[in-house]
């Protein structure tokens, strides 16, 4: 690929055929060096930032690493066009990775070496072992990663150090048996002169000197040993070191060197395995069909170059195991040379262990019992080894997590593996992820008539949809049910649909002849010690997709490390499963059945105090994620009852409230619900997700949820709690730039905050619509709204609020030509956030400040505050306002002259839109992209990105769309 090879067994090098490269700067060679190191597979950006700086980056370690990166891209594909795809190091799941041939890095090379020497060695071929261990260490070429300083690398330097003496050892190992110990006495003096404590070194010196008819001299060897043991380390010489003085001292005759054999012919070389261990494929397999085909052609594509691996997840009882099996069967014509499978059981409470696994699959590819290596690292390279040059196909069923998978994966191109587990396997590269969900109604009812009988399930099919619709499309469900009606001939589909609407007797109407699901889950149960029992009742009540520890504590009343032990238990017990380290989720019908379980055994009282204290926790956790995230902001939100989950960053606590989002939609909607009497906390819960939409993500779940307090609030006449909800409703419209409903539903709050008295929030959504206002064109009414929002937050005495009025009273001033105006009210801003020590505030009023200063003509002037505003929403994670800053740098660079600085910055801005799926964001960003390569002398390529922002901007009703418009008109007709 590209002619290119690379070393890191010394400096860190690479040539492109036999011209080397210039790499740049040590952390350039270092980001490289890093992903060189991890073979393919993808490093995050946040493991590159803590390789290069460790616990201390600078404060732009990721612009500083983008910029590597495009560097390295630079030089490593010269060819690539501006915006094409890399192809060498790509960008993937937050991350990069190389694609690189095996035999293109020194250090594969040197480890293929290393398993030549075994395999010659296994098969008593002493020369072929010393040959190829000779030609592994010349790949080596003096200090690994030399040149390149920090922790990480330093790290990596011991490793491979000890691989390569490890190999240096086996070497003068294998010279002592072939009788070569006069040869070696020289080398291995020096060697345990440089390494004086290592024992084995020391050991095949000995041995050296003893054969060579220098006993005196070998005991000589064992006393300086063992003086600079007790010296340096305070210990004797092990156990084998000790035992060869013994031998030495005895003159034993097991030292002595073997006779020279003659040579024999070599054996035919026995037949490979072909190993076939797919489980039989079901005959019921229905739908997937979509999904079957995408994989399959993952799985077969032709003249690849890197291993295709293939994860299916998915809840319980979804059929990944079923899916996975029926693509294995699929393919297997193209993996001639066999299939390997193994259950990981990584759903229980005893995952398979890799070395098990490994050994198995060792096993089954022909090595004896006594060639199978003991450790997890031996056994995995092997296993690489045996299958480096054939066509196989591994099948990893039920895998816990991306550590349990890592070591069972081949590494040639040829093979291939298909994983499934329970949830997402971060961190491990995948060609392809699939997140299974149940099966469409259609394909349910197939599934259904296959096992009940198709005539009698097409002649009730609008029934048969009710009870897929019961079973959750979930195949087991499906299966399990569809069995039931086939052995009740007398039953009609409305009676099972009608037993399965009660949730209360789903899990009785799941059996099948003596054995039913509630019995399996009883038997479980029925061992728990009183405490766990109540946690695994109560834990299932509120309406969450899992839950965290903190969670669980805050609703079982009950410190951290107690509540972990008993979750650990209910784990062990497979009741529960825990997806990630400190987080719990039950299956669908267990949670059923602990539901159950809860009614029985739990008051009234108790089980509504559940949603209660979950809904408080989730508060307290939001409320404190939003006051880091806006720099000490929140005077409007309530006091909550409990601390909840604290933070010490602002990244820290967006990433909490992303990875809640499902969770925290969950409690507001289940608090909207029968008389709602914590509807209020809800509402201010929602409130409290602010910084989360402003990051441009989630904003469906989060409309939903709005609505349904929205119309709560409106059912109990809570003028205040509607006003609260209807704000941050608003604020999610308009950040999807849905304007009209925008602003109608921020008028509707101000009302209802001046008939409630909320001010704060009335400030707030006077501050909304000036920005839809704004957003519309409307600069003098948008003005008018922003000066009386400032008005009330200044008589509220909250700074915060006044300083963000006046950075809106800026740009709307600007647009109106008002630039004196324009200039002081955002400076006022900007003063008024960085008195309160707002962080983010500060940032925000650096964006509008800047943006007020290319308004007035001075571009050069408002760089500097967008590229310092750039850094903190980096830092952040605030992906919409960082879109933003970007676009309007852009803008900048090319009202400066730079229009190859704002392709750059436009490019990026639009990448950021894209990822967030910010419509309006896209379109803006391909405007400023067309307007910057025209200028750049590619009108062609502006005028395509002009195209693609007059679609968007005419697909939103956007104003803008005319602007655009107006650009084709004038641009040249495209070459």
């Amino acid at each position: 690929m590209h002619g290119l090879r690379f070393a890191v067994l010394g400096p860190v090098r690479a040539w492109r055929h036999d011209t080397e490269l210039d790499l740049g700067t040590p952390q350039q060679r270092a980001v490289l060096a890093v992903l060189l190191l991890r073979r393919g597979r993808t490093v995050t950006a946040e493991e590159l930032v803590d390789a290069l700086w460790g616990e201390e980056p600078p404060v732009r370690a990721m612009t500083a690493l983008r910029t590597y990166v495009s560097r390295l891209r630079a030089v490593l594909e010269p060819e690539r066009v501006a915006r094409q795809k890399a192809t060498v190091m790509v960008s993937e799941a937050g991350g990069y990775a190389l694609r690189l041939p095996r035999a293109a890095l020194d250090l594969s090379v040197f480890e293929d070496g290393l398993a030549a020497a075994e395999e010659a060695r296994r098969a008593d071929d002493l020369a072929g072992a010393a040959a190829a261990l000779r030609s592994a260490l010349d790949v080596w070429d003096g200090e690994p990663l030399c040149g390149i300083h920090g922790g990480w690398a330093e790290a990596q330097r011991v490793h491979l150090d000890e691989q390569r003496l490890t190999a240096v050892e086996d070497r003068y190992a294998i010279d002592l048996e072939r009788g070569r110990a006069a040869e070696s006495v020289a080398d291995l003096t020096e060697l345990t002169i440089a390494h004086p404590l290592r024992e084995r070194l020391r050991g095949l010196l000995m041995l050296a000197l003893y054969r060579c008819g220098r006993q005196a001299e070998a005991l000589a060897v064992y006393a300086d040993t063992r003086r600079v043991l007790v010296e340096e380390l305070g210990i004797d010489p092990g156990p084998e070191l000790a035992e060869l003085h013994a031998k030495v001292l005895a003159a034993d005759a097991s030292l002595a060197e073997r006779p020279s054999e003659p040579v024999r012919p070599a054996e035919p070389a026995r037949p490979l395995p072909v190993p076939a261990q797919l489980p039989a494929d079901v005959t019921d397999f229905t739908g997937r069909s979509a999904i079957v085909t995408e994989l399959t052609a993952v799985l077969t594509e032709a003249d690849r170059t890197a291993m295709p691996v293939v994860a299916v997840a998915g809840i319980g009882g979804i059929g990944k195991t079923t899916l996975a099996v029926h693509l294995g069967h699929a393919v297997r014509p193209h993996y001639p040379d066999g299939q390997l499978f193994a259950e990981l059981r990584g759903a229980g409470p005893e995952p398979a262990g890799p070395e098990a696994v490994l050994g198995a699959f060792l096993r089954a590819l022909g090595t004896l019992d006594k060639d199978v290596p003991a450790g997890l690292e031996e056994r995995s390279a092997l296993l690489r080894s045996r299958m480096a040059d054939r066509r196989m196909l591994v099948l990893l069923d039920d895998a816990r997590d991306a550590d349990q998978v890592r070591a069972l994966l081949p590494g040639s191109a040829g093979c291939a593996v298909i994983v499934t587990s329970r949830s997402r396997l971060a961190g491990m590269h995948a060609a392809r992820t699939v997140d299974l969900d149940g099966l469409v109604t259609d394909e349910a009812i197939a599934l259904f008539g296959r096992i009940a009988g198709e005539q009698r399930v097409e002649d009730e099919r609008e029934i048969a949809a009710e009870v897929a619709a019961a079973c959750g499309h979930l195949p087991l469900a499906v299966r399990i049910v569809g069995s039931r009606l086939a052995s009740r001939r007398s039953w009609s589909m409305a009676t099972i649909a009608e037993r399965l609407t009660d949730e209360r007797r789903r899990l009785d109407e799941m059996r099948v002849g003596n054995h039913t699901v509630s019995a399996t889950f009883e038997l479980g149960y029925g061992q728990l010690y009183d405490e766990q029992a109540r946690a695994f009742r109560l834990l299932a009540l509120p309406d969450v997709h899992d839950v965290s520890l903190d969670a669980a504590a805050a609703v079982l009343g009950l410190p951290v490390p107690a509540t972990e032990d008993l979750l650990e238990s209910l784990v062990d017990a497979s009741l529960l499963e825990t997806p990630a380290p400190g987080r719990y989720r039950y299956h669908d019908l267990l949670r059923l059945f602990a539901r159950r379980q809860a009614e029985r055994y739990d008051s009234e009282v108790a089980r509504a105090e559940v949603p209660h204290r979950m809904l408080d926790f989730y508060f307290a956790s939001a409320r404190n994620a939003y006051q880091v995230a806006e720099s000490g902001e929140g005077d409007q939100l309530s006091t909550p009852e409990t601390r909840g989950t604290e933070f010490a960053t602002a990244e820290k606590a967006l990433a909490w409230l992303g990875g809640e989002t499902a969770n925290l939609c969950a409690v507001i909607a289940e608090a909207t619900r029968g008389d709602a009497p914590d509807l209020a906390v809800a509402a201010d819960l929602l409130l409290s997700l602010e910084p989360l939409i402003m990051s441009g993500t989630h904003l469906w779940e989060f409309e939903q949820t709005a609505r349904l307090v929205v119309t709560a609030a409106l059912e109990k006449n809570d003028a205040r709690t509607r006003g609260r909800a209807g704000y941050l409703l608003g604020l999610i419209l308009h950040v999807a730039f849905r304007l009209e409903e925008a602003e109608a539903s921020l008028r509707t709050t101000v009302e209802l905050a001046e008939a409630s008295g909320d001010d704060h929030i009335r400030a707030e959504a006077l501050n909304g619509v000036g920005v839809v206002t704004f957003e519309h064109r409307r600069y003098e009414d948008a003005f008018g709204f922003f000066e009386r929002a400032a008005g009330v937050f200044a008589g509220l005495g909250s700074p915060e609020g006044e300083a963000n009025c006046l950075s809106n009273m800026a740009r709307a001033a600007a647009e109106l030509h008002r630039d004196k105006e324009a200039l002081d009210a955002a400076e006022r801003s900007l003063e008024l956030f960085r008195a309160q020590g707002s962080a983010m505030g500060a940032a925000k009023a650096m964006q509008y400040l800047g943006a007020t200063l290319d308004g007035m003509g001075r571009p050069e002037d408002a760089i500097p505050y967008y590229l310092d505003c750039l850094a903190v929403f980096r830092s952040t994670g605030q992906r919409l306002r960082e879109h933003h800053t970007l676009y309007r740098l852009a803008e900048s660079h090319l009202r400066a002259g730079r229009p190859t600085e704002a392709v750059a910055n436009a490019e990026e801005a639009l990448a950021i839109a894209r990822e967030i799926g910010q419509r309006f964001g896209q379109g803006r960003a391909l405007d400023v992209l067309g307007r910057a390569l025209t200028a750049d002398g590619r009108p062609d390529e502006g005028r395509t990105c002009w195209e693609q922002a007059l679609g968007v901007f005419q697909a939103l009703g956007a104003p803008a769309a005319e602007d655009v418009r107006a650009l084709l008109d004038r641009a040249p007709a495209t070459r």
